[in-house]
């Protein structure tokens, strides 16, 4: 993932109670990051494309 400007978005889901307590996801074609929104410059987890999708069809399926 081309790391110099990524579209970063946060998740549906952080606005609710959670005390700030949010991620942020950046997608491309191959691949999606993720990071803290709290932090944003203590680390970015990239993901392939393929196992990314697996885990959203298993949190679906919850």
């Amino acid at each position: 993932m081309d790391r110099s400007g990524p579209t970063w978005r946060k998740s549906s889901y952080s606005s609710g109670g959670g005390g700030g307590a949010c991620v942020e996801l950046a997608s491309a074609p191959l691949s999606t990051a993720v990071r803290d929104s709290k932090s944003p410059s203590s680390g970015v987890l990239t993901f392939p494309a393929a196992p990314w999708a697996t885990f959203l069809t298993a949190l679906r399926a919850e």
